[in-house]
């Protein structure tokens, strides 16, 4: 009897490691959503993906339009929606014309932040301190994509007249035109004060008497306030034909002044422009 019972908890230990080990596909969407689950099939003639999410059995209809990739539990992955790769002959009509799709392709510009502070615009030193952060953490992950040093981006904008203030009036596909690029990346950091965090410490002189004694103790009262703030980071991407291809938002976890910093690497790590 306790070789039938050790036996089966041999194998229910050997079935539950492997559920463990079982790997998923994932899909992932032009939006920066990742899907994890299992592809069924895959409907060219629909435009249709048949996905379930891990641990389910119903099935959904994902557009191939709003996929960017899949990577399979095999370790295969499949892009969709990528630009071809412009001909050599193309290529040298595009080169003759000027800068055009073959020159930009998988060139990426990040423009100079938006930074929000108490419902006020910072100054640029900010701006291109988040920008700078930006470039760091994205060319680190770059896979094939070049990433535009923002002192390259910043000077070719200033050369062209191009600001903060009057970008505005410059749709996506100029700016990406103008910068010889296939995308640009647009934020915005919004930080507000919020409440105070008091901390309250005693020290100085109090009497106390025991039975037969007086005993004498320091006690003086102090306090420290830390301000604490509220951070949002909106982020998007958007491509040489003026289409968004990413637009997500977030509010920081942490209340410090350098929240956004966290906040923008989530958020990038969820780009179609991200690589591991």
């Amino acid at each position: 009897m306790k070789r039938i019972i050790c036996c089966m908890m041999l194998i229910l230990a050997s079935l539950f490691s492997f559920a463990q080990q079982t790997k998923n596909d994932v899909i992932l969407k032009l939006n920066g959503d990742e899907l994890t689950g299992k592809v069924l099939k895959i409907n060219d003639a629909d435009g249709q993906v048949d996905f379930s999410y891990a641990g389910e059995s119903l099935v959904y209809n994902i557009k191939i339009s709003e996929i960017m990739k899949i990577t399979f539990a095999s370790g295969r992955i499949q892009l969709f929606n990528n630009p071809p790769q412009a001909t050599p002959q193309a290529q040298q009509a595009s080169g003759a014309a000027g800068p055009g799709l073959a020159d930009h392709h998988n060139k990426v510009a990040i423009l100079p932040f938006a930074f929000i502070r108490d419902g006020q615009a910072a100054d640029d030193a900010i701006s291109e301190q988040v920008q700078n952060e930006c470039y760091a953490f994205m060319n680190k992950h770059a896979g094939i994509f070049t990433i535009l040093p923002p002192r390259t981006s910043n000077a070719a904008l200033i050369k062209a007249g191009v600001t903060r203030e009057n970008m505005k009036g410059y749709s996506m596909d100029d700016l990406c035109n103008l910068l010889g690029v296939e995308y640009v990346v647009d934020g915005t950091v919004t930080l507000n004060k919020t409440t105070q965090t008091t901390y309250q410490s005693n020290s100085g002189q109090v009497k106390s008497k025991d039975d037969d004694k007086d005993r004498r103790y320091n006690s003086n009262s102090y306090g420290t306030a830390t301000q604490n703030y509220q951070t949002k980071l909106s982020l998007a991407i958007y491509n040489d034909k003026g289409a968004t291809v990413y637009d997500q938002n977030r509010t920081a976890f942490f209340n410090t002044q350098d929240a956004y910093s966290n906040t923008l690497e989530y958020l990038l790590k969820r780009t179609p422009l991200y690589t591991k």
